[in-house]
């Protein structure tokens, strides 16, 4: 770590140690970026005390990348809390980034792809806004989607998140839009199907930066596509530009922490030619970047600007960076942010604290007193923290949070929470729920089971009386809406509709206010079972048994696409308290099972150019990705075990298959599918790492491949 202008700076090139900064800076070769990311704008903006904290925040980082000239922003997705964003909130966004990123100010480098990849279909404006002669863009903005943002609906314009209306509005270039169909567990039929990822090719001087960008997936899709070897990603190729000097950015939005079998991506499955990849979704600030251990890559997680939980991760200082790239090298500095509400947390044990002598477990008001120097002690300590961020006199500091973790399995009687925080309505933000009890449950007692409201936990457990003890904020918290819908539906005894199916639409339509998810459903399901009964001869009294059939073979399809992950049986004691999907959990990223033979599979694409001329600010250049159509010949070889025979799409080939000459700069890369080996025991094989394809000149995708 070092300290340049003030700021805390890491600085690294690819493959080697950190180095203090970059050697010789060139303003004229040297990209400025400003990374952030999980801006959750309107998250609680009801709130009469926090309610503006996200958009305060949000413009505080607009007036950091204007001060430093930046060169354009880097969002890694949930810009927005809710899907669908009250209108407050859209007005707030959108005349924030008008105000910030429209201006006079010259762009500094070039777009060498194509500008009317993913643009809307029909119109004639390009996707990136600053190649638009009608608009005015001084700091370009780059965003992919979260999970709380993401696209949703079935309209004729396809699945929509808010970041399309921002697109399209000129103030924001979405990308990592990825669009998949609802029956991808249907074989093959040499459409384009998985997840392609083109990148943004951008160059400033002698640096050239290629931006892949990923928005969020649900992680037991993502888990599939990836054990199927349908994941894409297209290299740059042809132009004056050798494959090695291109810096690769890979921008994500999933779990980097495992939270189950499939549940998370893996740190170390990207390939050493990513130099760095941006880790959204995750809330903890660690925006230093880390090198992963046996690869040449670093990780940068910016974590959340805005707390949406009471968890130990988002007490952390809350940063953005501004990143430094140039020719390989590159470096973060790291910006506090000033206007993020201080947010103290602390855990006592009551039955510690008597044994001290600081209060008396069978004195309800002695515990009352204690507990409130404790929660007057973090108060304090929130003000000396801000003074120290905020050296300004005049600088007014906001309420804190306070949360208390309070350990009770001694205390015979405890206080009210709620009644509790009453004491500091005008001293803390969050008064209601400052307090949280819990308590160590005894070796010998049973843990209640089924019960949705509270979840099982294995190191500290509630008993079933202690359900008076959580704050309504915490019993929100640990009630899971899927646990209910899912035992409901078990119980009803569906001849029909798939449970599995049902229980997904009807969480989407509870948390991402998609009002169409449940008859879209019915629909689809009724269709594919209509079609199923018409290929067939039933009789009346058979139609009973037929529609079973025809449900058990759409709960198959639904499986192999929406593969639920299997429980593994509990061998230890490891569990984060409080109830917080986004902060870190301190576990170990283990890698996926891969239980399917894929089979080696070769594509090709034909290009076809969208000329542009050239204007102002380096605008129309001739770009590397054409908006080409996706017809592909794809190259398929049997494996040794015998596997289903897919359909043919093309001429036979092997990989090891000679490389192509050069293609024209016009051209766009091809996509091959990733191998998958067979095991030798004939066991399920793990994955392990998403790689680029090496050597020559050839197109380059980057492929899916197989551990050892």
């Amino acid at each position: 770590m070092a300290t340049v202008n003030g700021d805390r700076v890491a600085a690294s090139e690819a493959g080697d140690e950190p180095n203090l900064s970059i050697v010789q800076p060139n303003p004229d070769n040297c990209f400025r970026i400003m990374l952030a990311t999980d801006n959750h704008i309107g998250y609680a903006e009801k709130d009469p005390i926090r309610g503006q904290d996200a958009i305060n925040t949000f413009k505080e980082i607009l007036e950091i990348a204007r001060d430093a000239e930046v060169d354009f922003i880097l969002l890694a997705g949930d810009l927005f809390h809710e899907n669908r964003p009250s209108r407050t909130c859209m007005h707030q966004t959108i005349a924030l980034l008008r105000e910030y990123t429209l201006g006079d100010k010259p762009i500094g480098f070039e777009l060498l792809s194509d500008p009317y990849d993913g643009s809307a279909p029909g119109f004639s404006f390009p996707a990136v806004n600053y190649e638009d002669p009608n608009l005015n863009i001084a700091i370009p903005v780059f965003s992919i989607h979260g999970n709380h943002d993401d696209p949703q609906g079935t309209g004729p314009e396809g699945a929509l998140c808010a970041l399309d209306v921002l697109s399209v509005s000129g103030v924001l270039n979405y990308f990592g839009k990825v669009d998949l169909a609802p029956d991808e567990a249907v074989p093959d039929d040499g459409t384009d199907k998985g997840i392609r990822i083109k990148p943004i090719l951008l160059r400033k001087g002698t640096t050239n930066l290629a931006l892949y960008g990923v928005g969020n997936v649900k992680d037991a899709r993502m888990h599939y596509e990836l054990r199927s070897n349908r994941v894409k990603m297209y290299m740059p190729e042809g132009g004056d530009v050798a494959e090695d000097d291109w810096f690769n950015i890979l921008l994500i939005h999933q779990n980097r922490v495992k939270h189950g079998p499939q549940q998370s991506v893996p740190e170390g499955m990207f390939d050493d030619a990513i130099r760095l990849v941006v880790w959204g979704h995750e809330h903890d600030c660690r925006i230093t970047p880390e090198k992963v251990e046996g690869k040449d890559y670093w990780i940068s997680q910016p974590g959340s600007s805005v707390a949406t939980s009471l968890a130990p991760g988002e007490a952390i200082p809350k940063h953005v960076g501004i990143m430094s790239i140039q020719g390989s090298q590159f470096q973060i500095a790291e910006i506090p942010l000033k206007t993020v509400r201080p947010f103290e947390m602390d855990e006592v044990i009551l039955s510690y604290a008597a044994e001290q002598g600081a209060l008396s477990l069978d004195d309800k008001d002695s515990i009352t007193e204690y507990l409130k120097k404790e929660v007057e002690r973090l108060i304090q300590q929130a003000k000396v923290n801000w003074k120290e961020r905020n050296p300004d006199p005049d600088a007014k500091m906001m309420l804190p949070l306070i949360r208390l973790k309070v350990e009770t399995t001694d205390a015979k009687e405890m206080t009210n929470p709620v009644r509790f925080g009453q004491l500091f309505v005008d001293q803390v933000a969050n008064p209601r729920d400052i307090l949280q009890y819990y308590r160590k449950k005894k070796p010998t007692e049973r843990k209640v089971k089924n019960n949705p409201d509270l979840p099982d936990e294995e190191e500290e457990e509630w008993d079933e009386n202690d359900a008076a003890l959580l704050t309504t904020n915490d019993r929100l918290a640990k009630l899971r809406m899927a646990n209910l819908v899912k035992q409901y539906l078990q119980a009803q005894n569906l001849e029909v509709l798939v449970e599995n199916g049902m229980e997904d639409a009807v969480m989407r339509f509870v948390e991402k206010d998609d009002k169409d998810a449940i008859k879209d459903f019915v629909s689809d399901t009724l269709k594919m079972v209509g079609r199923d009964m018409r290929t067939k001869e039933v009789d009346e009294e058979d139609v009973e048994d037929h529609m079973l059939q025809a449900k058990q073979h759409a709960a198959s399809q639904y499986a192999e696409a929406r593969p639920v992950p299997k429980e593994k049986p509990k061998k230890g004691k490891s569990r984060q308290k409080d109830s917080d999907e986004d902060s870190m959990l301190a576990e170990d990223d283990n890698q996926m099972d891969l239980d399917s033979d894929g089979s080696i599979q070769q594509s090709k694409g034909t290009a076809r150019g969208k000329g542009k001329a050239a204007s102002a600010k380096g605008k129309g250049k001739k770009p590397l990705f054409d908006h080409a159509s996706d017809s592909e010949e794809e190259e398929e070889e049997e494996e040794e075990e015998v596997v289903p025979a897919p359909k043919k799409r093309g001429a036979a080939s092997t990989a090891s298959s000679a490389r192509k000459p050069a293609a024209k700069p016009a051209t766009r890369a091809p996509a091959r599918k990733a191998p998958a080996k067979a095991s030798s025991s004939g066991r399920g094989m793990q994955q392990s790492q998403l790689t680029f394809s090496k050597g020559g000149k050839a197109s380059k995708p980057i492929e899916l491949s197989d551990s050892d």
